[in-house]
């Protein structure tokens, strides 16, 4: 049975049917449209920094996780970061990344003030020991999370995304920007003032 009616003179006419169907398509594109209108006018304003995931990784310890060795270096787990007795940077990052390259200057730069931890995401282990290479390791130790499935229980968004864990394995900061960015070296300076460094 066709859900369409003919009128007398021949031409179709919408169903009230059809009419229903088409409301909640035109209630999610509104929605849709207003999100990134406020989005939009968020930008312009300079209240919305696409950069400023709302994960609430901040001031929760250390998911539990496992990494195996990315050459050139050693892998590492919760464990270790638990049991630090000083602060030091995560740093996930993959060859493929371009802001991730961008950013290997400042690292190597950061890297002599504070111990920088790296993760290799989603990365063939080939080509991120080929950067390392390249650009130079600021690395003092290095997992590979082949599978992104550690990324994920740290609320990784994409890379490059960076966490300071303070003694003892609690997450006190977090960026998913590049550290090739002034304000986000700044952000981390008070980072490590606020945890004694």
């Amino acid at each position: 049975m066709s859900s369409e009616q003919t009128s007398p003179d021949g031409q179709n006419t919408v169903t009230r049917r059809r009419l229903l169907l088409g409301v909640p398509l035109l209630g999610g594109a509104g929605i849709c449209g207003v999100a990134f209108w406020k989005m939009l006018a968020g930008m312009q304003t300079g209240s919305f920094n696409p950069h400023d995931i709302n994960a609430p990784v901040t001031g929760r310890p250390v998911p539990d996780f496992t990494l195996p060795d990315q050459t050139p270096g050693t892998g590492f787990a919760t464990v270790d970061l638990k049991t630090l007795t000083k602060p030091v940077l995560i740093n996930f990052f993959a060859s493929w990344c371009i802001p991730c390259i961008a950013e290997m200057d400042a690292l190597l730069t950061l890297g002599k003030q504070l111990p920088i931890w790296g993760v290799a995401y989603k990365d063939k282990p080939e080509n991120a020991a080929g950067l390392l290479k390249h650009a130079g390791n600021p690395y003092a130790r290095i997992g590979s999370d082949r599978d992104g499935r550690v990324a994920i229980d740290w609320g990784v968004s994409g890379v490059p995304e960076s966490f300071l864990i303070a003694p003892g394995g609690m997450i006190v900061w977090h960026s998913a920007a590049g550290l090739d960015s002034p304000e986000v070296r700044d952000s981390l300076k008070n980072a490590l003032k606020a945890v004694g460094r």
